[in-house]
């Protein structure tokens, strides 16, 4: 079962569209996984109805229109793995013990909100995945997604996927 996990969208305020090689990998995944932080309905309408599965959550900057469609927390059964879904875990340090604290029953927790890349496991084994923004990189060199499988109850082959830079309109000649 492959996966495609993705964050802080933030469209259309940084960026006006999807990327085009997230976009290319949505037919491919058995499962979307979005972090929250959409700002419009129309992100969620395009993943929801291109995705074979779509597993979301709201962010801290979604609007009521957002927070009606979607969960706080999302939780799902891959074939065996206990997934789960939200924005918000707080500070770096301690995330890995706040969280396994948090969600004693799952074996993944997938969350956004700093657009920051992360992959660490829990001395539980609670593994935490922040695949960072595909939109709005802040202070990361690059905007990225993750993509990961699920072979036997077990999440393998996780990767975090750069995107390459947005073209910028071109600048305006003079003379």
């Amino acid at each position: 079962m492959r996966l495609l996990l993705m964050s802080d969208t933030h469209l259309p305020k940084r960026a006006k569209e999807l990327p085009a090689p997230l976009l290319a990998e949505l037919p491919r995944a058995d499962v979307v996984i979005h972090a929250g932080d959409w700002v419009d309905t129309a992100t969620l309408d395009l993943l929801e109805s291109r995705s074979n599965r779509f597993i979301g959550v709201y962010g801290n900057n979604d609007g009521p229109e957002l927070r009606t469609r979607l969960p706080e927390i999302a939780r799902a059964d891959l074939d065996g793995l206990r997934v789960g879904v939200v924005h918000e875990t707080g500070a770096a340090q301690g995330r890995e013990t706040r969280c396994a604290a948090r969600f004693p029953d799952l074996d993944v927790l997938v969350f956004g909100h700093s657009h920051i890349p992360w992959d660490s496991t829990a001395p539980t084994g609670l593994r935490l995945l922040n695949p960072g923004s595909p939109t709005d990189r802040r202070r990361q060199p690059h905007c990225t997604y993750m993509t990961a499988a699920v072979k036997d109850g077990e999440l393998v082959d996780v990767r975090l996927h750069r995107l390459p830079p947005r073209r910028s309109a071109a600048a305006p000649t003079i003379g």
